[in-house]
């Protein structure tokens, strides 16, 4: 690695309720008969987890979804990034993902689990930690309110032996009226390591937070939110010394067809 802030500031991108700039991987909604949705996004910038993917300039985003009437989903995604080649350790722009799962109900509570891959195409140096990553999540969802647990199977994000680490994410989305929602969430961070690695486990794991509404609007969804954390500069400073988990206003547009 060249500079270790600045591989630290490499962490955690995509999925998961919680994303907030753009729209996450569209999980596969119930249907009778099996359906194929695509979805188009556009944000002043790409946040997930509360940091900033994209240098705190805008990306683009697109994801197809195929479900299927007994539950099962699988779906991909992609974003325009900057952390890799920002931080000159490889030539990657886009965070690609690859999931899929299954959706059930279970009384009043739905449920979601299932298996997302980040892969970020590109050239990486010698010794340097590749940041793909794979997480399982499991998810309930009761009236307004959802629940969501990732664990990382592999090193999370670029982050050097953090197997085991893991996100609890906890999100709301109440209806004020027909076409507009209050958003919230807030969520934990965990990011593991090994006395090999000179630092607390504590050291780069974080909470973010988010609150914000959308509004369906001539056939697309925008929407607007304050994001913020308490991301640890050490961690997560870019490749010019900022905190990409600096507070901010968010908005974006998205639609599905």
């Amino acid at each position: 690695m060249k500079h270790p802030s600045i591989l630290r500031s490499a962490l955690l991108l995509c999925s998961a309720l919680g994303a907030v700039a753009l729209a996450a991987p569209a999980v596969a909604a119930d249907a009778e008969t099996p359906s194929v949705v695509g979805n188009v996004g556009f944000a002043s910038e790409y946040r997930f987890r509360g940091l900033s993917q994209s240098d705190f300039k805008p990306a683009l985003s697109a994801g197809l979804d195929y479900s299927h009437a007994s539950g099962l989903y699988l779906g991909t995604w992609a974003s325009s990034i900057s952390w890799l080649s920002d931080a000159g350790v490889g030539g990657s722009s886009i965070e690609w993902d690859v999931y899929g799962g299954y959706k059930g109900s279970a009384g009043p509570i739905s449920y979601d689990v299932g298996g997302l891959y980040y892969y970020y195409p590109g050239r990486y140096p010698d010794g340097f930690t590749r940041p793909y990553t794979f997480e399982l999540y499991a998810a309930g969802t009761w009236e307004f309110l959802t629940l969501k647990y990732s664990h990382a199977l592999t090193n999370a994000f670029g982050f050097t032996d953090s197997k085991n680490s893991g996100y609890l994410d906890l999100s709301a989305t109440y209806p004020l009226m027909e076409g507009m929602n209050v958003v919230a969430h807030v969520g934990h961070q965990l990011i593991k390591a090994s006395s090999e690695m000179g630092r607390a486990r504590s050291d780069c794991s974080y909470t973010d937070w988010k609150l914000g509404v959308t509004y369906d609007w001539v056939g697309a969804t925008w929407g607007l939110a304050y994001v913020d954390t308490n991301a640890k500069d050490g961690c997560y400073a870019n490749y010019r010394g900022k905190n990409i988990g600096d507070a901010r206003a968010v908005v974006s547009v998205s639609k599905t067809f």
